[in-house]
């Protein structure tokens, strides 16, 4: 056993305070509905891909004083970059970049007497350190959920400097990990803030229906502070209700609404009610929808009544721009494509994607399955791997949590059985549900196999009984050879649980023709024929309560390699890259149509 000296203890607590000082904070509820500055827009850049900016102190904005003086770098008439928007896909030379990119920008504020300053990101990928004036004040890690940290004592008036060091090296112990069927995009890719509250503001509320009862609304706020005995008031206006309680010792309520009068949203009637939160010194407003969901046996009930899912998936991209979607305009454009396919529900894949496309899908109808990116290669037997993970499913869990399109929460994607994984997938839902009961857990298996002696498909994972939806990820045809013919693929999976076939296609090059029943011809007349196959076994699956091709757009991907086919994409896209729908995107549209 080592023994620390007092000045090494006193060392070690130093740093470690230090640290923990520097962590970003939980954010606020609704950063959307408070008063904001934004400081989107274009920012000065440093490419620094041998990591030398932190240790030259770049942060500080040094010029030279007198005639001795001179620095290795300077923001000004050098890289400009887009905010938000990754760096990818702004330069030719960057579109392969992994690496350190150092942000930076001045602005001005005004400063309340008696109110708060918080900075906030919507997501910077991956990692990042946030330097204001001169010091450090937060670290990050996760690429596409939320952090602030509160500048109130460190911000001036005018002229003030903020730097943002940002990394977006894979790293084993990162999540997603070294390898990822998507672009490994870098950079500030969310909106930037200044959030102005006043000095006791509502931090947090969670207003939502009843997990089972149609009348009742459950409702909690929590003040920014432990203020005992303040007055806080819950409003609907539309349904006529209101309530003014005090807080407890921990500056907390928690309350009921009772209402018969209450119109649930569904995908069908997308119905939201204004909400309004107020306090003594805050007030906040927002649409909120009400629904319940729950299984029953192997059914899943939206607002009391049976429902099949009708999903699709795509990534927070826009092919035609080859970049990441950060705007309004951008969510418009993906779910108006999913909006025309039929679909009732968008599986996010494979991580929290922006709030214009998570508030906008609740607006059109769709419910949603949301996830972090545990796909594939995550290394489980980490405790450290497992503490970032449970971080970025609470920051996603807190952000969304108040929509009432969020349907599923996503725990894994294709991952292999062991004790370490089911641990690890084990504080994932705990972390989940310690934040919200209500929604339904689920997670993407891609194990089933063809049992030739029993000539069924099957799946042996028991960890499946401690989720309420199964989800497989199966590419008959694709992937897989077809060991029956479709009209005799039985299914024996997750028998007395809902099961969503939550990825299934195959790749074609929008405009090629070539032979239905060639695999490699890399046709769109192949990827009919894999789709019409796969509707026909999706007719011998007892328990199946939805489907969700993928994908909904053709995506790039450095895991894709062929030079005339692929060229950097995945092609399994039912719409290409320039837009153009494929044959197999009619197949779908007629069978969810026809559901």
């Amino acid at each position: 056993m080592i023994k620390l000296s007092k000045f090494h203890l006193l060392l070690f607590l130093f740093f470690s305070l230090f640290a923990a000082d520097t962590m970003a904070q939980q954010t606020m509820t609704n950063v959307y509905g408070r008063h904001v500055q934004s400081l989107n827009g274009k920012w000065d850049a440093i490419v620094d891909q041998y990591d030398q900016g932190r240790k030259n102190k770049i942060y500080l904005n040094k010029s030279p004083e007198n005639k001795t003086d001179f620095y290795e770098y300077a923001f000004e008439h050098g890289l400009r970059l887009n905010v938000p928007s990754d760096w990818n896909s702004q330069r030719s030379e960057l579109k392969y970049y992994e690496g350190t990119m150092w942000y930076a920008r001045k602005f001005d504020t005004v400063k309340a007497r008696d109110g708060r300053l918080f900075l906030y990101f919507a997501a910077v990928s991956y990692r990042c350190r946030i330097y204001l004036n001169g010091k450090e004040i937060a670290q990050h890690e996760g690429g596409f959920t939320p952090f602030q940290v509160e500048i109130t004592d460190a911000v001036n008036e005018k002229d003030n400097f903020l730097a943002i060091e940002v990394n977006n090296t894979r790293q084993i112990d990162a999540i997603p990990a070294m390898a990822f069927d998507w672009w490994n995009y870098g950079g500030i890719t969310r909106d930037v803030f200044l959030v102005s509250t006043p000095k006791v503001f509502i931090d947090d509320y969670f207003i939502q229906l009843d997990k089972t009862k149609t009348d009742k609304i459950n409702a909690s706020v929590k003040l920014s502070d432990k203020l005992a005995n303040a007055s806080v008031t819950i409003e609907i206006p539309e349904l006529q209700l209101k309530q003014t309680l005090k807080t407890d010792a921990r500056g907390e309520v928690k309350t009921t609404f009772t209402s018969a009068k209450i119109k649930p949203w569904s995908p069908s009637s997308p119905k939201r009610y204004s909400v309004k939160v107020s306090s003594e010194t805050d007030q906040i407003e927002e649409e909120i929808g009400f629904r319940n969901v729950w299984v029953k046996g192997q059914d899943i009930y939206l607002n009391g009544q049976p429902i099949f899912l009708k999903s699709i998936s795509f990534h927070e991209e826009i092919p035609q721009r080859r970049g990441r979607a950060f705007s309004q305009a951008d969510a418009v454009m993906l779910l108006s494509e999913a909006k025309a396919l039929g679909c009732n529900m968008i599986r996010l894949a494979h991580y929290p994607q922006n709030e214009y496309i998570v508030r906008t899908a609740e607006k059109m109808g769709f419910l949603l399955w949301e996830e972090i990116p545990i796909w594939q290669g995550i290394d489980f037997e980490n405790e450290k791997t497992k503490e970032k993970a449970g971080n970025m499913m609470r920051e996603m869990v807190l952000r969304d949590k108040n929509r009432c399109a969020l349907t599923f929460w996503g725990v894994a994607n294709e991952t292999q059985p062991s004790a370490a994984r089911n641990a690890f997938i084990r504080h994932l839902i705990a972390t989940c549900k310690s934040v919200d009961t209500t929604r339904l857990m689920t997670a993407a298996f891609d194990l089933v196999r063809f049992n030739r002696e029993t000539q069924t498909f099957v799946m042996d994972d028991p960890f499946v009984k401690e989720l309420d939806v199964v989800a497989v990820n199966k590419y008959m045809g694709w992937y897989h050879p077809w060991p029956v013919s479709p009209d005799k693929a039985i299914w024996d999976v997750a028998k007395g649980q809902p099961l969503i076939i939550s990825e299934f296609g195959g790749e074609a090059l929008y405009g090629k023709t070539g032979d239905a029943d060639v695999v490699s011809s890399w046709s769109e007349d192949y990827q009919a024929t894999l789709y019409n196959d796969n509707l026909e076994m999706f007719k011998h699956i007892p328990n199946l309560r939805g489907t969700s091709p993928w994908v909904l757009f053709d995506f790039r991907s450095p895991f894709r390699f062929h030079p005339t086919n692929q060229e950097g994409w995945n092609r399994k896209g039912l719409v290409s890259d320039q837009g153009y729908r494929k044959k197999a995107w009619f197949i779908m549209k007629e069978y969810y149509d026809k559901k």
